[in-house]
């Protein structure tokens, strides 16, 4: 669900001012543990480390990121793959096994 229209988007203010404080092209990493934060105009060119659970994420601010929240660009679970035989002989390297040849038909 959505944030009333009324009340404008969530934005962390003590992260709008370390923003403001840095001067633009800054390399300098801001240590984020707010996911539910927007990201505004002001911060598209700044590198955020976010946060997600167990460390923080860099991620970089582009124009195409303003309005989405910063928790959507740092993931919280790690996806190993899906499991099974033809995965695991994927991985191997191995060609997947193929079908046997068809009988030639008649008699001998």
């Amino acid at each position: 669900m959505s944030r009333s229209s009324k009340k404008g988007p969530y934005i962390n203010e003590r992260l709008i001012k370390k923003v403001m404080n840095l001067k633009p092209g800054d390399k300098t990493i801001i240590k984020v543990w707010d996911r539910a934060a927007s990201i505004t105009p002001e911060m598209v060119g700044f590198t955020f480390g976010v946060h997600n659970g167990r460390q923080h994420t860099s991620v970089y601010v582009v124009e195409n990121m303003v309005g989405h929240k910063l928790g959507e660009f740092s993931p919280t679970r790690k996806f190993t793959g899906h499991g099974g035989k033809m995965a695991k002989e994927q991985a191997k390297g191995a060609p997947a096994p193929a079908a046997p040849a068809a009988k030639p038909a008649g008699r001998k």
